[in-house]
């Protein structure tokens, strides 16, 4: 496996135990973990959670009367209420700190093209594994950022949410380096296995 990956002895061993033993691994990357951090939906929920978070503590000061609880007087009935605060707040932090988990999910990800099929591996704990197989390849495309950094996608998915919409999902490879190598390698192998 490529030297400049980061991944963790327990997503290794899931990877090792899913490839069969005619497999023989083409291409394997990782999402570039800088760009998971900048995605529009991190970016947003991070923005909205200062403002989240900041009326969590000034809520919880409030209820405290402005001042420093003194607890040598014992326990008072606003102390219950401020605490009533604090789940909003934990919650704030953990939106705050978005961007970290995106960054983290970057390493517990890891992309694999073989000369039978293309995988991904999300998650360390409980792993999602996605196969792709050359049938699927004939509407592959990508998008490429002017930094040389894209997406190659490979299915979408549609499903309804709880309105009944339809959400369209693209799945695949994501922010990932080399994008038209990639792209380059999946077409040859659809075309080899279509013979």
């Amino acid at each position: 496996m490529s030297s400049g990956l980061k991944i963790s002895p327990q997503l290794r061993r899931k990877i090792d135990r899913e490839l069969d033993l005619r497999e023989e691994i083409l291409w394997i990357g990782q999402p570039e973990p800088s760009l998971m951090i900048l995605t529009g939906g991190t970016i947003a929920i991070a923005l909205f959670a200062v403002p989240w978070t900041a009326f969590s503590v000034f809520w919880m000061w409030a209820a405290l009367g402005f001042q420093v609880p003194d607890l040598s007087r014992g326990f008072q009935p606003q102390y219950l209420f401020a605490m009533f605060g604090l789940p909003f707040f934990l919650i704030g932090i953990g939106m705050l700190l978005s961007p970290f988990w995106s960054w983290r999910q970057a390493f517990q990800t890891v992309y694999i093209i073989t000369n039978q099929r293309a995988i991904t591996f999300e998650g360390a704990g409980k792993t999602v594994i996605r196969s792709y197989y050359p049938q699927q390849f004939n509407n592959l495309y990508r998008k490429e950022g002017n930094n040389g950094i894209g997406d190659v996608i490979i299915a979408a998915e549609t499903t309804r949410d709880s309105d009944g919409d339809r959400q369209r999902r693209e799945l695949g490879f994501f922010n990932i380096r080399d994008p038209k190598e990639v792209e380059a390698i999946l077409q040859n192998l659809y075309k080899s296995n279509k013979t």
